[in-house]
């Protein structure tokens, strides 16, 4: 059909229908006004949605002075507040109860005579637990086409009305104590003095500043500090100005300078002080950081800091308790919110002995050096001292830096913990090597073994190495090897039991197993691969050098294996939690065989630790030097260690070791105090 036909047919059609076309038109017109209504009330709709989720937005990420400028401001003043001020009461209701997770569900939205009302529900987490069902009514309505929302005090909490407050407890739970087995406190309250001023008493001008300089020479703080602790706005008139807490009481009976004040405070105390500071640790208060990771905290909160007040701290903190309430604008119970009962702290009894402890430690005087003493028959370690080490009540009270930059730049490392600080073992490790020989037959206890001089090799493969011996005896048995310390004669029974029958012996003890210890401690290593790879560090490793690494508790817990007819006896630290113990590590008659020649190195007036004699104890010893240098014929560092046990009884044993014993004296010269009091103790 052609185009003009097409426009010819059209024409006919619009004469034939004049009244359909003006049908059309009206209706037209008539949809037209309907659309702009529809349309202004879907945009209408379309803003109170954005406005309400703005609001919850705002509301769950607490961005509170955003949230209160949604709200109708003649609705604030009604309420007596300026926007400033409602901003500041939201901030301190929602940090106070440590509001977090703020979470929004059943939101419900609707409109009636022009207002809208969004019903919602809230959950958030606070200081005393989760707050599941807080139900809200926000009601919004239209003001020069923005909205504005109605505010109550409602909006805050859910039954909240004009003039209320919240108000935030907190019942502080009560710490636990940590007590050695006789019950003797290592970590408990005790009470210190704390400095403090009287800014009324001070007085003014010329005689306020004579008060704040007698007051500065008499404690031994600049003025300007002093002033400084003056200038908040709350430190005026009869009041208590804090300004240093000690870490003792100072034995000031009176006489103190006009102005001045000293109070008491409770804190927690270390009696043992230095003498165990590395094992009980110290606790401070919660910092920022650790409020981030563990929203319970506050501010307030002491937790552990290291040692068992750090790897216990849970249990020994306890839970706080408190709760949240609304009170009447007269200070009126309205409502609880929430509230949790405080749980105090659990106690933990340690198998430490506390007078050994502080005479293990005195003993060691300052030097780099350790002690470990256990009651073999079960594991029980009765002394873990470490030297030098740092005073933990300092730490407690707040350390000043000066005190700290010298705990922080001693080359001794004060703050390390030796007793589980791995080392070469030296020569106390023959006696192992001396048991597995015998297991296995290798070793004939009776023969003697011919060897002349100082110095020994396997043969020219080994280049310029030597095996080398302190004391030259020609012919060398077991005995005479264990209270001389032969490394000449170990290293030879070494390459004859051979590798796989030495490592196979090894493998029984405890390398690379973790205990079941609140210290924190790495692994017992044998060597650094699977093999020795060669014949000289296979025989270094039989007289306890080589690539051995093995920390003083570690070292204690292999040798139980003398006090116990060959089973090892694990460690334990708290009383009420029994030992493991591994059986058959080493045969009854190889370790008693050992024993009695070790009894030998103390009994016999030549033997290495004849100093520790006591014709009425029946003791057994080993001396070890583990010596590190870069080149053999040199003088290097030497690790001195002294292994003793309670021969007849079998109550006790311990290991001793003194870094760099040329500069510090050897493990058997600081023995002798600790043996006496053990001696006389674990009968």
């Amino acid at each position: 059909m052609t185009n003009k036909k097409r426009i010819e047919k059209k024409k006919v059609y619009r004469k034939k229908n004049p009244k359909k076309v003006r049908t059309l038109i009206f209706v037209l017109l008539l949809l037209i006004p309907i659309s702009i209504f529809i349309g202004i009330k879907q945009k209408d709709k379309n803003n109170a949605q954005n406005f309400y989720k703005t609001y919850i937005t705002n509301f769950t990420n607490q961005k509170f002075d955003r949230l209160v400028g949604q709200f109708d401001p003649e609705s604030l003043s009604e309420n007596g507040f300026s926007s400033e001020e409602l901003t500041k009461k939201y901030e301190a209701v929602f940090s106070g109860m440590q509001s977090r997770n703020i979470k929004v569900k059943n939101g419900k939205l609707s409109k009636k005579n022009g207002v809208y009302t969004y019903n919602f529900t809230i959950s958030l987490d606070t200081l005393y637990g989760k707050l599941k069902q807080l139900n809200y009514r926000l009601e919004f309505y239209s003001i020069k086409k923005k909205f504005f929302a109605e505010w109550s005090p409602t909006l805050i909490l859910p039954g909240m009305q004009k003039g209320d407050t919240v108000f935030v407890s907190h019942d502080v739970s009560e710490r636990g104590e940590i007590l050695d087995r006789n019950d003797n406190p290592l970590a408990t309250k005790g009470n210190v003095h704390q400095l403090g001023l009287n800014p009324e008493k001070l007085g003014d001008g010329e005689a306020r500043e004579k008060n704040l300089q007698a007051i500065s020479d008499f404690f031994e703080i600049p003025v300007e500090t002093l002033k400084a602790k003056l200038e908040p706005s709350w430190a005026k008139g009869d009041v208590f100005v804090p300004v240093k807490t000690y870490d003792k009481q100072l034995g000031i009976l009176g006489g103190l300078p006009t102005g001045s004040v000293l109070g008491f405070v409770e804190v927690r105390h270390y009696p043992l002080g230095e003498a165990a500071a590395q094992l009980v640790g110290y606790v401070g208060k919660a910092t920022a950081e650790d409020i981030d990771n563990d929203p319970t905290l506050t501010p307030e909160t002491v937790i552990g800091r290291s040692g068992l007040e750090q790897t216990l701290d849970k249990e020994l903190r306890g839970q706080d308790g408190g709760g949240i309430y609304i009170l009447k604008e007269n200070g009126d119970y309205r409502s609880l919110v929430i509230e949790v009962k405080k749980t105090d702290g659990k106690d933990f009894q340690l198998t430490i002995d506390a007078e050994a402890q502080r005479i293990a430690y005195e003993e060691l005087n300052h030097a780099p050096a350790s002690t470990v003493i256990t009651a073999p028959k079960t594991g029980e370690l009765l002394v873990l001292a470490s030297s030098p080490s740092f005073d933990p009540n300092k730490m407690t009270m707040g350390i000043s830096q000066e005190d700290y930059d010298a705990y922080a730049n001693d080359a001794l490392l004060p703050f390390l913990s030796r007793f589980s600080t791995r080392y070469a073992p030296g020569s106390t490790f023959k006696t192992i090597t001396a048991g597995i020989g015998l297991d296995y037959g290798t070793i004939n206890p009776d023969e003697e073994i011919e060897i002349n001089g100082l110095k020994w090799q396997k043969d020219e493969s080994w280049g310029g190495y030597f095996a080398t011996r302190v004391k030259e005896t020609s012919f060398v048995n077991l005995e005479k090897a264990l209270v001389y310390s032969d490394n000449i004669y170990f290293a030879q029974q070494t390459l004859r039991l051979g590798e796989t029958k030495f490592r196979d012996g090894l493998n029984k003890f405890c390398f690379g197993e973790k205990f079941d210890l609140p210290i924190s401690m790495p692994v017992a290593s044998l060597s650094n691969e699977d093999k020795f790879n060669s014949e000289i560090l296979l025989a270094d490793t039989g007289y306890g050098q080589g690539e051995l690494l093995i920390s003083p508790i570690q070292q204690a817990t292999m040798y139980s294996v003398f006090m116990n007819d060959g089973a090892m006896v694990y460690p334990s630290l708290l009383m009420d939690k029994k030992a493991k113990r591994k059986e058959d590590v080493l045969k009854a008659s190889s370790v008693n065989l050992v024993l009695d020649d070790l009894i030998h190195g103390v009994s016999d007036a030549d033997g290495y630790i004849h100093s520790l004699y006591n014709p009425d104890f029946s003791l057994a010893a080993k001396t070890g030097t583990a010596e590190i240098k870069e080149k053999q014929d040199t003088t290097g560092i030497q690790n001195s260690f002294l292994l003793y046990f309670d021969a007849g009884s079998k109550n006790f044993m311990g290991i001793m070791m003194v870094e760099d014993s040329l500069e510090y004296g050897t493990a058997t010269g600081k023995a002798a105090p600790l043996v006496d009091y053990l001696e006389a103790t674990y009968k």
